[in-house]
């Protein structure tokens, strides 16, 4: 009889601790899938907050020597009123002057970063670091002697919207070194084509938007041409259309020994960037005869 019931009572102990640790197992799992879901929560709360905190436009600026004219073309994309979050990507390429003190009164911004090459390799080089550090969908151009008007990213990002395109710009008027109007304001049609562009660069790189993964696929190459005019006309090969805003929204300025200043040098570069691109010498004096046209068209006009 004693066996009897001490066998019964040792399987009851038995059943009861294995229903013990089977409530035991069952805490745990819950323990650990409420620990799962309260960390898979935290993750979803950070990366909802690192997207807030993402920039979508990185607008990149090269400088060189720029420090009389620089802090109001930062100023220009702090007036930015467009909804979209926007960080300002300044590459100083190894400038002599007081660049970077002219910088040092915006750094409190966090939206503004600043880099300092440790030597010049000229603006195409500058502006693929800027690309390479962009951490926007998109990425835009502005030289560290011009400026912007207030909205031109707004109506660029709704046109981007709109259309699709990868890569927008918009139209802009030439003002004098000291900042004076000059009366010029050049126009820029809807919709831009390869052959329309092959004709005459229809795209001022300071209005430039476009995605960043387009600009990673080409980046800018040659700055003995107009590495900015390549970069155009290599995209719209692929992508067949630009979008404009026929705003002028770009504030250039004529500085002395800029690019566009030196006409003969400037068409010597436009040239070369056609036979860059590896078309002939026949058909690269042929779009040049566009190009002359609408040079006395654009600035004599």
């Amino acid at each position: 009889m004693y066996m009897v019931m001490h066998g019964r009572s040792k399987d009851a102990v038995m059943n009861v601790n294995a229903g013990m640790k089977k409530k035991k197992r069952i805490e745990e799992s819950a323990d650990v899938n409420a620990d799962k879901k309260e960390s898979e929560n935290k993750a979803m709360v950070s990366s909802a907050n690192t997207e807030r905190s993402q920039p979508v436009i990185s607008v990149i600026m090269p400088a060189y020597q720029a420090g009389k004219y620089i802090g109001q073309a930062i100023e220009s994309v702090q007036r930015q009123n467009c909804r979209e979050k926007w960080e300002l990507i300044i590459i100083d390429d190894c400038s002599l002057d007081d660049t970077a003190q002219a910088v040092r009164r915006y750094q409190a911004d966090p939206r503004i970063r600043y880099v300092r090459k440790k030597r010049n390799e000229g603006v195409a080089a500058a502006r693929n670091l800027g690309i390479r550090m962009a951490r926007g969908k998109y990425v835009a151009f502005l030289d560290a002697d011009d400026w912007w008007d207030a909205d031109k990213l707004r109506l660029q990002m709704k046109c981007m919207a709109r259309t699709g395109a990868v890569l927008c710009c918009t139209g802009r008027e030439l003002v004098h070194p000291d900042g004076t109007q000059t009366g010029k304001v050049i126009s820029v049609p809807k919709r831009i084509t390869y052959s329309m562009l092959m004709r005459t660069n229809l795209i001022p790189c300071g209005s430039a938007v476009l995605l960043r993964d387009v600009a990673q696929e080409f980046g800018f190459v040659c700055d003995r041409y107009h590495e900015d005019y390549i970069l155009w006309l290599r995209i719209l090969k692929k992508y067949k259309t630009a979008a404009g805003v026929n705003v002028p929204a770009l504030k250039s300025r004529q500085s002395e020994g800029g690019k566009s200043r030196n006409k003969l040098k400037s068409a010597y570069m436009h040239y070369g960037s056609y036979r860059y691109l590896g078309y002939g010498r026949l058909l690269s004096f042929y779009y040049m005869i566009f190009y002359t046209l609408n040079g006395f068209r654009k600035y004599l006009g």
